[in-house]
């Protein structure tokens, strides 16, 4: 399945007009599709073109390959965005690009794809987006202050990328655990922080076959705590990593990095937000940083933070 954004666009010859691609699994409901274009003439982009790519989550390797090898290929594609499907891209296809950045290697995945005249490039941006998104709502020294945790309920590209900014940051975390259904993606995260020279006592790593066994460790969770669904969870299919009997932990920041989609994780937030005084953010920030920093990449722009917000303010007007 492919999808276009190219709204009130002058007609173009689609064949020989350049456009940009966005790697996920269901391209068209993304709000994107409507934002690029108005992001397009903000930033006087070359091309007000949004072609989805739609790979099913099962997609196999060949799929992945078949996919960077267009891009390569095809001389009017400018790069891409790639969402879920970021760490089988790197795991398939890795050997395809030119050059990797240090966090695509350290992490195994790729969320920007561009171009370098003949040379493809593969960046994670996800370590960065995620900081930038996790600034917007958390006080600073918010950790320092308070003593509070970080639960991140998956660990898979968003989760990795979470754990590894907050191991980063100044005003760290007293823990961070993060969980996953599965040992061996638990593993790959811990050789990832190995490398990276994270010290072993600042994370857990916990393996939660149930819902319930995850709401046992947000229950456990230090006061002020965030608690974030890195899952996928309510976005690309139905449900939470939590079940409806959880309990958060008193002035908790439940982060839903979701924007779209059942959101189920945040309709459980938000049922505790008075009684537990909550702090319930969805992922939409995510979803302008995430988009903001790839498209500076894939057409080679400095963002200020001033046109951030120029972005950001053009993408609520059609949300």
């Amino acid at each position: 399945m492919t999808t276009t954004a190219d709204t009130a666009a002058p007609a173009a010859d689609t064949a020989t007009a350049d456009y940009m691609g966005f790697v996920g699994v269901t391209t068209a409901s993304s709000s994107i599709m409507k934002v690029f274009p108005l992001w397009a003439d903000i930033l006087d982009l070359p091309t007000r073109r949004l072609v989805g790519h739609d790979l099913p989550m099962d997609a196999d390797p060949a799929q992945y390959r078949a996919m960077v090898e267009q891009i390569r290929d095809d001389p009017h594609h400018r790069g891409a965005l790639v969402t879920t499907h970021k760490m089988n891209v790197y795991a398939a296809a890795s050997d395809l690009f030119d050059e990797l950045d240090p966090f695509a290697v350290s992490c195994s995945e790729i969320s920007s794809i561009a171009k370098r005249g003949s040379r493809l490039s593969g960046r994670a941006k996800d370590p960065i987006t995620v900081d930038l998104a996790l600034n917007d709502f958390l006080p600073d020294d918010h950790f320092a202050r308070t003593g509070a945790e970080v639960v991140i309920l998956g660990a898979g590209g968003s989760g990795t990328a979470l754990s590894w900014a907050l191991a980063e940051r100044t005003d760290a975390p007293a823990r961070i655990t993060v969980t996953a259904r599965t040992q061996d993606k638990l593993d790959h995260l811990r050789e990832v922080h190995r490398q990276h020279g994270t010290p072993d006592d600042l994370l857990r790593y916990v393996v939660t076959e149930t819902p319930e066994e995850a709401d046992a460790l947000v229950a456990t969770a230090p006061a002020g705590s965030v608690i974030a669904n890195a899952t996928g969870l309510g976005k690309d299919r139905p449900g939470s990593p939590l079940s409806d009997a959880v309990v958060f932990p008193a002035g908790a920041y439940a982060w839903e990095f979701n924007y779209r989609g059942s959101l189920e994780f945040l309709h459980q937030a938000e049922a505790q937000r008075a009684s537990r005084d909550l702090h319930v953010v969805d992922g939409w920030r995510y979803f302008i940083h995430g988009w903001s920093q790839v498209v500076a990449d894939v057409f080679e722009l400095e963002l200020t933070p001033e046109t951030v917000e120029r972005l950001a303010a053009a993408a609520e007007s059609v949300r």
